[in-house]
């Protein structure tokens, strides 16, 4: 344990998000996800009894938002609705991400599930979760922490 570090964050995934760079992506999974089959080659950390809105607040604890993109979150949308829908899952974690000044909703993409494996097959890790709501699947984008550019 260390303080003031979320106790969520295991020395592995402590790891995985040291070891990012600016641009790189982590998906936060829901228990039905193919975190196996996606995630050959890449950190697949192992989080059950977790769900993904807790995995998500202790992850944006540390990892900054890509702020030169317009949408540095991704969620996968759920098949068979119309556009803009939210499941009440994704609806609290995109409010915690307002609350905490991470995101905002316009920050936040819906990408097609297929579309949203692709995506994963670029990431730099995966976090399986235990969360057994479908579609609660969550790619962030890591930004910077630097000091302002001098001119």
């Amino acid at each position: 344990m260390l303080k003031g570090i979320d106790p969520l964050l295991t020395p592995e995934l402590l790891k995985a998000l040291a070891e990012m760079g600016h641009g790189d992506e982590i998906v936060i999974a829901d228990a039905n996800f193919t975190a196996t089959t996606l995630g050959r080659g890449k950190v697949l950390i192992q989080a059950p009894g977790i769900g993904v809105l807790r995995m998500c607040e202790a992850v944006l604890s540390l990892l900054p938002l890509d702020a030169a993109v317009a949408q540095p979150v991704a969620c996968m949308r759920v098949s068979d609705t119309p556009v803009g829908y939210r499941s009440a899952l994704q609806r609290q974690v995109l409010q915690r991400l307002a609350e905490a000044g991470w995101a905002g909703p316009e920050q936040v993409e819906a990408v097609e599930r297929f579309a949203f494996y692709d995506r994963v097959q670029r990431a730099h890790a995966i976090v399986l979760t235990g969360e057994l709501q479908p579609y609660a699947n969550f790619v962030f984008k890591k930004g910077v922490i630097g000091e302002p550019l001098v001119h």
